[in-house]
């Protein structure tokens, strides 16, 4: 998928958090948006999956030589976001059989494969509520970055792990990076963005 800002922009009531950002994505890809708390990289992130409309500027996502409409969107695309949330009243089973039924995974996996890449695979049949904030991250990231979709968002994607889940993360996004694009939001945390070759440093962008 490619990816095309053209002058993006952002104000909250008075206040820009960026403005004329003029940069293309082209898939197979990975970049990084990078900035400190509060930055706006995350509110970049929600443009760029199309959940926020820019204050100014525009945006165009191209998928197979075709213009994908913001409202189609959701079709190509799977993400990991603090203000994206899994069911917390459905076991690790239920949550995975309601994604099922909206995307598929990535090279034939299934229910039980996914509970193993995840390393769930004793906790399947317990209430996400009952989870670990570590364990509530893998699932969510397991579900993005497993889906059969050309673009993946992520944003902090660590957050919540370990060192020994970080590298769990950098295994499994390694493994599954092909024909995407990726962006991930981050702090400059360099276990996060070790894939990606282009950077938006959002602060650049204030004006």
């Amino acid at each position: 998928m490619t990816v095309e800002l053209q002058n993006i922009g952002k104000r909250f009531n008075r206040d820009w958090i960026f403005k004329e950002i003029t940069m293309r994505f082209e898939g197979p890809s990975c970049a990084a948006i990078v900035g400190g708390n509060g930055s706006g990289k995350s509110t970049l992130l929600q443009i760029i999956s199309g959940y926020l409309s820019p204050s100014a500027g525009g945006i165009t996502w191209q998928c197979n030589s075709g213009l994908v409409q913001v409202e189609e969107l959701y079709k190509h695309m799977s993400w990991a976001t603090p203000y994206v949330s899994v069911y917390d009243e459905f076991t690790l089973k239920e949550n995975v059989e309601f994604f099922l039924k909206f995307k598929s995974f990535r090279n034939g996996i299934g229910l039980n494969d996914f509970a193993q890449i995840v390393q769930l695979e004793n906790q399947m049949n317990k209430p996400l509520k009952q989870y670990s904030s570590g364990m509530r991250q893998r699932v969510k990231l397991g579900l993005a970055i497993l889906a059969e979709t050309p673009l993946l968002l992520l944003d902090e994607p660590t957050s919540h792990l370990d060192a020994h889940y970080s590298k769990w993360y950098q295994s499994i996004l390694s493994e599954h990076q092909t024909n995407r694009t990726i962006f991930i939001a981050s702090n400059n945390n360099a276990d996060e963005i070790f894939l990606c070759k282009q950077t938006v440093e959002v602060e650049q962008w204030k004006k």
